[in-house]
């Protein structure tokens, strides 16, 4: 009901098409970008099974997209094992 009154107002004002193009876009962006974060290695789901999954990370795991500073390859883990 919605996409079809979408739709009949898209072919009353073809304006309005790059307008629902745009905006779907953002849409589906966004809701990949929540996926993406849910799924990351620090997200923790079942806290019975796993509840500090950021403990098994490797000390070289890159958190940031972009390091421009840091090596990440030649750090070395500082903490103890828990």
């Amino acid at each position: 009901m919605i996409f079809r009154t979408a739709v009949e107002h898209a072919k009353k004002h073809p304006g309005l098409i790059p307008q629902f193009f745009f905006m779907c876009l953002g849409m589906g962006g966004a809701f990949f970008y929540l996926v993406r974060l849910a799924k990351g290695p620090h997200v923790t789901w079942n806290k019975t099974s796993n509840p500090e999954p950021w403990n098994k990370l490797d000390p070289t795991y890159q958190y940031k997209f972009v390091a421009i500073e840091t090596d990440y390859k030649n750090l070395k883990k500082e903490g103890p094992d828990y």
